[in-house]
């Protein structure tokens, strides 16, 4: 079960963190994975780690944020691979601040990335899915998507654009096979929470670190690996029948 033989997947951000566990899993579950990162070196690290493991990967430097930047990582990707038969939308940035301490310029840095971003990538793959009869495309989003949390109104904006377009692109690509849902995960312990808590308390990380898995009811943050475990049940064909759909991965916090 859970197999991605002959699949073909592009996972943007797939240079860290959750990225990274989503390509190496699907590479090992049988697919061919490219890996798109801003940093070529970070992309290129993760398809070392796929092809030490037997598996099949290509690195390509993208910023999402740019339309022929994508334009030219996924050309780059139909002319290796072929085809495009799941895309993971996972490449995305964050931002602490309430309306009234966000500037002009983070919203927009936040929406080029986040909204945007998301939106060049699924214009593209949607295209190039639809050449081969169709695909499945999933989002990360958030659940600041759900409910709101404090100082992050712009990454919340951010998230909960990433919900609804996950809907639109579900009900108007149903009838063409191809499926979209989103994950909505709480904090999830990755390189960028402990580079936020060195940056930010510095002296207090371990404090700080405490404190922020215990918002978590469960009394931890979650793992990378248990976030790609759930993304690639729902890019596989055992979820078929599921299409615009969000799924909270949150220890707890939604039910609390």
């Amino acid at each position: 079960m859970f197999r991605l033989d002959g699949k073909v997947a592009i996972v943007t951000g797939g240079g860290s963190g959750i990225g990274y566990a989503i390509s190496t899993l699907f590479a090992k579950q049988g697919a061919k994975v490219a890996v798109l990162d801003l940093k070529q070196e970070a992309a290129a690290e993760t398809v070392a780690a796929i092809e030490k493991d037997g598996g099949v990967g290509a690195a390509f430097e993208c910023d999402v944020s740019k339309a022929a930047s994508v334009d030219q990582a996924f050309a780059g990707v139909e002319a290796k691979f072929g085809r495009l038969d799941v895309l993971v939308n996972n490449a995305g940035i964050a931002h602490v601040g309430s309306v009234e301490t966000t500037s002009e310029a983070d919203f927009d840095r936040i929406y080029s990335v986040n909204v945007k971003g998301v939106f060049l990538c699924t214009q593209r793959g949607v295209k190039t899915m639809q050449k081969t009869g169709g695909g499945a495309i999933l989002n990360l989003a958030s659940i600041a998507s759900l409910i709101g949390l404090e100082d992050r109104f712009a990454y919340g904006m951010s998230k909960g654009a990433v919900l609804t377009m996950t809907l639109s692109t579900a009900v108007d690509f149903m009838k063409k096979n191809i499926r979209c849902n989103c994950v909505c995960p709480a904090r999830i312990h990755t390189p960028f929470v402990d580079g936020f808590l060195k940056k930010s308390y510095p002296g207090r990380e371990a404090e700080m670190f405490q404190k922020l898995s215990e918002y978590q009811p469960i009394g931890r943050m979650g793992k990378p690996d248990e976030v790609a475990a759930l993304a690639l049940y729902l890019c596989s064909d055992e979820a078929s029948f599921i299409t615009g759909a969000a799924f909270p991965i949150d220890g707890g916090v939604l039910c609390k």
